[in-house]
């Protein structure tokens, strides 16, 4: 029991009463349940990996955002984390790539660039392939200074780099808006 806490204490958010909770739910669970969590894991470890070219989890490499005969593969968006890419979809206006780059610099938490996907990116850009990275990380202090890091690195290459826009949210009141997210409203703004 201790060492089933031990590792689900590993997962991100989950902290010892957490995983106490988690580890006494599957011991309580039917044997088939439990088993199927195991298979469940097991398969996804087996059939899941990174995309060679963009980092995104996939099951064919390269993804198939990467080998779209249909999308701008000359235009990346830079994201985060792989759970990023699915909001952009959600718009059906972006037809460019991706590039995950598994988290963001923290280095508060330990993590630098070189803990980052960032090589192969640059090898794109390197390369020659790319006309133009689109920086969406989130508008953190960590997502901030990975896209401050990541523009500088870029911009020796010599290609256009863009960050996307923040601001207000649609629907919500400027009253209740922060001063940060009313400065980058003003900043993003554009001609109408």
């Amino acid at each position: 029991m201790t060492r089933l806490i031990d590792e689900l204490k590993k997962l991100p958010g989950i902290g010892s009463k957490t995983a106490q909770r988690l580890a006494f739910h599957i011991l309580r669970s039917s044997d088939e349940d439990a088993e199927l969590l195991a298979v469940a894991v097991r398969d996804v470890k087996a059939s899941l990996r990174l995309c060679s070219i963009c980092n995104n989890i996939t099951d064919v490499d390269p993804c198939v955002y990467c080998s779209s005969a249909t999308r701008n593969q000359r235009l990346v968006c830079v994201v985060e984390e792989p759970t990023n890419i699915a909001s952009i979809e959600k718009t059906k206006h972006f037809n460019g790539v991706y590039h995950v780059l598994h988290g963001a610099i923290s280095p508060l938490h330990g993590v630098g660039p070189e803990q980052l996907r960032i090589s192969n990116l640059m090898r794109r850009v390197d390369d020659d392939q790319v006309d133009e990275v689109i920086l969406a990380t989130n508008p953190t202090v960590e997502g901030e200074a990975t896209a401050t890091y990541l523009s500088t690195q870029l911009r020796r290459a010599g290609l256009k780099v863009t960050r996307i826009a923040m601001g207000i949210p649609v629907g919500s009141d400027i009253e209740y808006t922060d001063e940060i997210t009313m400065l980058k409203a003003m900043e993003g703004r554009r001609e109408v």
